[in-house]
């Protein structure tokens, strides 16, 4: 059995259990964040280490401390009258039978454990997940109950395995102290909108591009990604020192990524040359969208007001007829609609810079809408770039567009599949993923939104959300409370950490882990997903992850053949 670390001394069930490391256990070793059992009379005890602190049975020793050279002093004070404790948050509690009855097993397979736990116990043996019953904790371990590491078959319990055929789990990383991996339930991370949180340069793009893969590869859910920065659809400059970029979407799955452009002269340049052009007009742009991007556009309320008495006259034409409307016009519509003549001229200004957005037309034949529809339908993940395109309007406006079409359409498709129950109808999980998430759900606008609509819908229609974001605390509080996983990197800000807890009972005990995080490749990860929080490595996006992920077979295949592989797949659907 491995050697214990400490004994339960004090605690609560609010603020956690004291412990007191024994002699010769390292505090040095003890880090914000590792992983914990408490081996208590009925229940094991699942505990993340939430703080650290240094203790004497007298004041003296604090007045007279032992000089720095006199190791045997040390020696003799250390454990008994200097001591170490650390503070554990429990977050989960198993039936200490289980363990019991295992061990039993694998020394003699007695008779005394029944057919059914002993079923339990061989699938738990064989590598495979067992609903074991994780609890959540309504108690603590009695006094001097013993401290463990978590061993890997801590881990196994509490995560599973990543190639369990019963459920689809999804490696996100490991433990800090562990080589297990850390899975997802990418079913249950799907089914509610989730967030990728972090300050700049913490690595939110590469969890997120790892995220997406895995929902990709295992086909937990279609994805609509709305690439800002350009860094998911063909490949991206890595972070690492050994490469100077990493695979894109595209290139690891050319049979299940699609991807549009409003910048084709960019994604050329950047080496896709079969990126699909988008556009779109005058008469898909609704009021709402406008009223979005009434800040980029330093929109008045008066302005907005008499949108919507234009569009009342002139219905899909109504930016088309106010663009062409001279002052004279604008009089005589003032006059017999009783619009505001200054306020329809400001907005007939300001409207003016859509002209000059390269993807904006007065009208198309070709319904891109319906399109992507016939992409999401078949099963294919669909990335739009923005090139160079990057301006806020840009982004916001194009990403309001198109969200809310889908999301008309989802419902409707949604509907059908109600009434008729016929699986045939039942549309594909849809998640889609937006970057600077807090422009779309800050508090002024994310009751009037689609994107608030969807957060708070969870996955009535099929529809979630991923955001991405450095500032939460931008986001309204209950859209927050409304993510259901949260993958949070190093964040400093007061109000940020505050955002990231709203809705957590517990958080309180998880702050001082989430603000001593490293500054690359670790997150905290708690939520709908996981059974507890906890704190990982995330796995690398590198050629091992292109493997491990079954995508070995392109790494060594030429631009060409991954264009013409995907072309061939695109030919197939009728496009």
């Amino acid at each position: 059995m491995d050697k214990p670390l400490g004994t339960v001394i004090q605690g609560s069930l609010t603020g956690g259990l004291d412990v007191k490391l024994y002699p010769g256990i390292s505090v040095e070793d003890m880090r914000v964040g590792k992983f914990l059992v408490v081996h208590g009379h009925k229940y094991d005890f699942f505990c993340l280490l939430t703080d650290v602190s240094l203790g004497t049975t007298s004041d003296r020793i604090l007045v007279h401390p032992p000089d720095p050279h006199d190791d045997f002093l040390q020696a003799v004070l250390s454990g008994s009258t200097t001591y170490s404790t650390v503070n554990l948050a429990p977050m989960l509690m198993l039936l200490r039978v289980v363990e019991a009855a295992a061990a039993k097993q694998k020394k003699s397979k007695v008779v005394g454990i029944d057919d059914e736990l002993q079923a339990v116990l061989a699938s738990y043996q064989a590598n495979s997940s067992v609903e074991l019953e994780l609890l959540p904790v309504k108690t603590i371990p009695s006094h001097f109950s013993q401290v463990f590491d978590a061993s890997e078959q801590n881990f196994r319990q509490i995560f599973g395995w990543e190639d369990d055929p019963h459920r689809c789990n999804f490696s996100i990383g490991q433990p800090l102290d562990v080589d297990v991996p850390v899975c997802l339930n990418l079913h249950r991370f799907v089914e509610r909108s989730n967030g990728v949180f972090g300050k700049s340069g913490t690595g939110k793009s590469f969890l997120t591009r790892l995220l997406l893969a895995g929902v990709i590869r295992k086909k937990a859910a279609v994805n609509l990604i709305f690439d800002m920065h350009s860094e998911y659809g063909w490949e991206a400059v890595s972070e690492g020192k050994n490469s100077a970029t990493v695979k894109g979407l595209r290139q690891l799955f050319p049979n299940d990524v699609v991807v549009y452009t409003l910048d084709p002269e960019s994604s050329r340049r950047r080496g896709i040359r079969d990126a699909q052009e988008l556009f779109l007009n005058y008469d898909q742009i609704e009021v709402e969208d406008i009223r979005l991007v009434g800040r980029e556009l330093d929109l008045s309320e008066a302005s907005i007001d008499n949108a919507n008495i234009l569009y009342g006259e002139f219905h899909d034409r109504w930016i088309s007829e106010l663009l062409d409307m001279t002052n004279e016009d604008i009089k005589m519509f003032c006059e017999e609609k009783r619009g505001n003549m200054s306020s329809i001229m400001a907005l007939q200004r300001k409207l003016l810079r859509l002209q000059k957005l390269k993807y904006m037309k007065p009208s198309s034949r070709q319904n891109f809408i319906d399109q992507m529809l016939k992409h999401i339908d078949a099963g294919k993940s669909i990335v739009i770039e923005f090139g160079n395109q990057t301006d806020m309007l840009s982004y916001m406006l194009v990403t309001n567009m198109i969200t809310r079409r889908i999301h008309e359409r989802y419902v409707e498709k949604a509907e059908r599949y109600l009434q008729s129950k016929n699986q045939a109808d039942k549309p594909q999980q849809l998640m889609i993923v937006i970057e600077e998430a807090h422009r779309f759900l800050d508090p002024a606008v994310a009751k009037s939104t689609i994107f608030g609509t969807i957060a708070r819908e969870m996955r009535k229609y099929f529809v979630t959300l991923l955001v991405i974001d450095q500032r939460p605390s931008g986001i309204d509080r209950e859209i927050m409370s409304q993510i259901g996983t949260r993958i949070t990197a190093l964040i400093n800000d007061e109000k940020d950490i505050d955002a990231i807890f709203t809705g957590v009972s517990g958080g309180q005990g998880l702050r001082a882990v989430l603000a001593k995080l490293d500054s690359k490749q670790q997150a905290l990860v708690l939520g709908h997903a996981v059974p507890m929080p906890v704190v990982v490595r995330t796995r690398p996006y590198d050629r091992q992850f292109y493997a491990e992920i079954g995508c070995d077979d392109w790494s060594d295949k030429t631009d060409d053949e991954v264009f013409e592989q995907a072309r061939l797949a695109t030919i197939d659907l009728g496009f």
